[in-house]
């Protein structure tokens, strides 16, 4: 047997002992990335293979998609994404000071940027719309550095305080005296704000704004699980969840089995999938999941199979609303599978149920949506009752409890899918329209993790979405906060408080 056949007998790599081995030595270039940066710098300064131009006021800035994307979540978004924008050569960018974004982009091809006094307060909300953290982190750490009693408020500070909700006597005797306040045209405006509305009681419902609203607590820790849902042609089993404190979506295990229009909700911080449909047949099984170990498990089925079926929980029970048994509309609701409670009008695939706290006679009363109707059922009595309807018809919503509303986001009017939002307030029975979202979107899902309301995921008319918009509420806007790994239409969406994190204040 010669050297070459007795070799393949074990490590194809590796020779038999006396032979000498071969010569190695690994190489690993320090140099490559920083010059590769800098001939790709070259390129966009002489405009070669650049592949897209931002457009920001009457700047023109031109750019390669691949390097924008690989720096910013924000741009990765709106490049790989189904925005409009992945499909134009110029992009408008709007909200963004010009110098800032070339600073952003210069660094993007450099590594390099300067914050100085003349430009942090630009450069740091450009750098927060972008979602470059490094450069939110350097411009923070500036501010502390520069940060004194002379010219804090310079950096508009006051402006953030809420200073009508201070006490009177600390408010005229510590903030409004001063010197440093005193001295200062807007600073005493914002005082005498303040001091108007601790005066006149009766006018506060018509000076309400951010100053004038209190802290909450909020959940930290709360991660978000997206659930299911139909891609490529067919439904899936596949779960991901988000962790804003990282920032990342990360798959964790699959479903037993394949569900799309799946009703998903949180009861003792586990997660529950409720019925759907596997892409051949309408679903009655229930499976729960524990992040605590990554498991799935079966647990008792529905006595009716549901596609579309909303399910909420009050009282610890899961609540199964509405939906198709593949013959015919449902307006039947199960509480935990034990009795069955009769709707008159919740009988339409896609209805949304949400749980809203009524402290003013302490019911817990779940909202219900029927195209435009709504209808909020009390418990107690065992009856339904019709509120406002909403002033679009929709199907596919996403809906959630934010800031005391109901938010009810996309779906579709039966001509075409819908980007158009609204919110109801439960004290004055009305509903009122919201800023529409970046992108139409039925079968949506709709949650708020960590105080944020997210839109995640649906259909725009062409293309199955994985994008994610986060709802601003003081500048009433929608922005994107990056993508999932999958794109995902009528998938459920479930928030569980993680146990290790601890809560804390704004």
């Amino acid at each position: 047997m010669d050297i070459t056949s007795r070799c393949t007998l074990g490590d194809p790599n590796k020779l038999p002992e006396g032979v000498p081995q071969p010569a190695r030595m690994p190489y690993i270039s320090d140099k490559h990335p920083r010059q590769t940066l800098e001939v790709i710098n070259l390129l966009r300064k002489h405009r070669e293979l650049c592949d897209v131009v931002l457009v920001v006021g009457a700047k023109k800035i031109y750019a390669h998609r691949v390097i924008l994307s690989a720096c910013s979540p924000y741009f990765r978004a709106m490049f790989t994404g189904e925005l409009a924008e992945s499909r134009q050569t110029e992009v408008v960018i709007r909200d963004i000071d010009e110098r800032a974004m070339e600073l952003l982009i210069d660094f993007a091809y450099t590594s390099q940027v300067t914050v100085e006094e003349g430009n942090v307060q630009t450069l740091l909300p450009a750098a927060c719309l972008l979602q470059l953290a490094e450069i939110q982190e350097a411009c923070c750490e500036f501010l502390k550095r520069q940060l004194d009693p002379s010219n804090c408020l310079g950096i508009r500070v006051l402006q953030h305080v809420r200073l009508p909700l201070l006490s009177p006597k600390f408010l005229v005797g510590t903030v409004g005296s001063d010197p440093l306040i005193k001295s200062d045209e807007e600073c005493r405006d914002l005082v005498d704000e303040a001091k108007n509305y601790l005066l006149l009681p009766q006018e506060r419902p018509l000076m309400q704004g951010p100053r004038t609203r209190p802290r909450k607590p909020i959940r930290c820790g709360e991660v978000l699980f997206a659930v299911g849902g139909w891609c490529s042609g067919d439904a899936i089993s596949s779960v991901e969840r988000y962790d804003p404190q990282t920032n990342e979506w990360r798959m964790v295990a699959s479903m037993s089995k394949r569900r799309c229009g799946v009703g998903v909700s949180v009861l003792d911080d586990l997660l529950y999938a409720v019925g759907g449909h596997d892409g051949s047949s309408y679903l009655n099984s229930v499976e729960r999941y524990d992040p605590k170990e990554n498991k799935w498990t079966r647990v008792a089925s529905m006595s009716t199979r549901r596609l579309g079926v909303a399910v909420a929980v009050l009282g610890g029970f899961l609540y199964a609303v509405g939906g198709s048994d593949g013959t015919s509309p449902l307006n039947t609701v199960k509480d935990s599978w034990s009795r069955i409670l009769w709707s008159p009008n919740s009988y339409q695939l896609g209805v949304v149920p949400h749980i809203f706290n009524r402290s003013v006679n302490n019911i817990d009363t779940p909202f219900f949506f029927f195209l435009t109707l709504v209808e909020r059922y009390n418990p107690q009595e065992n009856r339904w009752h019709t509120v406002s309807p909403m002033g679009t018809r929709r199907k596919h919503l996403g809906c959630a409890v934010y800031q005391d509303m109901i938010y009810s986001v996309g779906g579709r009017d039966d001509t075409t899918e819908l980007s158009s939002a609204e919110r109801y307030n439960p004290r004055t029975n009305q509903w009122s329209p919201v800023v529409a979202m970046t992108s139409r979107r039925s079968g949506v899902g709709l949650a708020v993790v960590n105080g944020q309301l997210m839109a995640v995921g649906g259909f725009d008319g062409t293309t199955y979405l994985k994008t994610i918009e986060v709802y601003d509420p003081d500048a009433n806007t929608w922005r994107l906060y990056g993508g999932m790994n999958y794109r995902r239409l009528g998938g459920g969406v479930g928030v569980i408080k993680m146990t290790h994190c601890e809560s804390h204040i704004w």
